[in-house]
């Protein structure tokens, strides 16, 4: 009888205790969705559209000045009175309900009144059965959205649609189903465009075509269009964080000048490098790893280097990769023969589910991983620091220290990837950059050698 009492207790306790775990939960939850409102933008981003009205918007003219060639050769006077008219239309048929904004499927698109280059913006998205829309980026169609259970619809939203010689198809079906919240995460520089869609990549840096001009690049800058095809449309939480365009900077301080440091790179042409010229290119003051030329072959100094401290400046697109290769010798594999640095933007989706701690960002690939979080967004510069004092190896990243390792140490009794590294006994060598196919942009590089 008093076992039985004592379970019977016991029960009633766990009951109890987990109705009370129930409880911190759902508050928990509820705070959480408190703390996070609708369309307030995260750290870097601004909205593009307040959750109240139409501020920051305008209607689209109605063709043929959908075109912005054409819409370009109008006069001043005319292309007021037609931009009047079209935000007559947006009224109409644009609202906001609940945070988000609302189309009644019956008037045009939908732009911002503002025009943009390079960026990243963030979008939540919703249609209907049988729903189609898209987003026009720099005024060019489109990252497409739409029912994928529609006639000619078997692939996902995200492809950039109109596209004919390159990739126009999403990787992956991604889209959640008809009447629920997607999310978009975009990002364009210069002519390449990445789509992830409810977190995984669907487009991976892929040309946008100019859909108005196929002889010419898509515009530098233009609005961006949430498009309709005459179906009810949802949109909300929309952000964006602009990329600037800068021109690659190639010059000393007064300080490195004193220190003994010298530049690598002048900014104008290939000087003093060696290896696979060809997949890289000088633009405006900046090395660019092109994948378009070959950029999947190593580029090195011209000559040797022991001990030094060398810096740079590095940009990388969504996904990109690269190495930067140390005291390796001329024509040997960087991470084997020498040492690579490697230089990643390990937050892509890309590389979600198997990278090693040891190729993240800034690791000395297969033998010392490198902190994380000091990587900035992808489209802006970084700068990064790298100390070789014999054994000893210290990077630095935007000024934090990411890896100070005595390399021997690390390698003893074996290296993390369990492979061999015969580079890591090498005392001197050749300093370049490993391309792995992928575009990523460099300037200001200088060192200063210790030998």
């Amino acid at each position: 009888m008093e076992k039985r009492i004592f379970y019977s207790n016991l029960l009633f306790t766990i009951a109890g205790l987990a109705f009370v775990l129930l409880i911190i939960v759902v508050f928990t939850t509820m705070n959480a969705n408190a703390e996070q409102p609708l369309n307030k933008p995260p750290e870097g981003f601004v909205a593009l559209f307040n959750g109240k009205d139409l501020t920051g918007w305008k209607g689209l003219l109605k063709s043929p000045y959908d075109n912005p060639i054409r819409r370009a050769e109008l006069s001043p006077e005319k292309l007021k009175e037609l931009q009047k008219e079209a935000n007559e239309d947006m009224r109409a048929h644009w609202k906001v309900a609940d945070g988000a904004l609302v189309f009644d499927g019956k008037g045009r698109s939908l732009c911002t009144a503002k025009d943009y280059g390079d960026f990243e913006m963030l979008v939540d998205w919703k249609i209907l059965k049988d729903g189609d829309s898209g987003i026009y980026l720099r005024g060019t169609p489109q990252v497409q959205i739409w029912d994928t259970n529609r006639p000619n619809a078997e692939v996902g939203s995200g492809g950039l649609y109109n596209n004919k010689i390159h990739k126009s198809k999403p990787d992956k079906v991604a889209d959640k189903p008809v009447g629920q919240w997607n999310t978009f995460r975009i990002i364009m520089i210069g002519e390449k465009v990445t789509v992830i869609l409810n977190g995984e990549m669907v487009v991976d840096n892929v040309i946008m075509e100019n859909y108005w001009d196929r002889n010419r690049p898509i515009f530098p800058t233009g609005q961006i269009e949430l498009q309709n095809h005459g179906n009810t449309l949802y949109f909300r939480n929309i952000y964006i964080r602009e990329i600037p365009r800068e021109k690659g900077t190639n010059q000393l301080t007064a300080k490195e000048k004193a220190e003994g440091f010298k530049l690598l790179f002048n900014g104008t042409d290939l000087t003093g490098w060696e290896g696979n010229k060809q997949g890289y290119a000088v633009k405006d003051g900046i090395l660019i790893c092109d994948p378009s030329l070959g950029g999947s072959g190593d580029l090195f100094t011209a000559k040797d280097y022991g001990d030094f401290i060398f810096r740079f400046e590095f940009r990388l697109l969504p996904g990109a990769n690269n190495g930067l290769a140390i005291r390796t010798p001329f024509g040997g594999h960087a991470a084997y023969d020498g040492m690579e640095l490697q230089i990643l933007d390990h937050n892509s989706p890309r590389y979600t589910g198997w990278l090693k701690d040891y190729q993240h960002h800034g690791s000395i690939y297969g033998v010392v991983p490198a902190k994380t979080g000091y990587l900035k967004p992808v489209g802006e510069w970084n700068y990064q620091e790298v100390t070789a004092r014999g054994k000893q190896i210290t990077i630095k990243l935007n000024g934090k220290t990411i890896v100070d390792a005595d390399i021997e140490k690390a390698s003893t009794p074996k290296t993390l990837d369990g492979r061999d590294h015969p580079g890591l006994l090498r005392d001197k060598g050749r300093i370049g950059f490993a391309g792995h196919g992928d575009q990523v942009e460099f300037h200001n590089i200088r060192i200063k050698s210790l030998d």
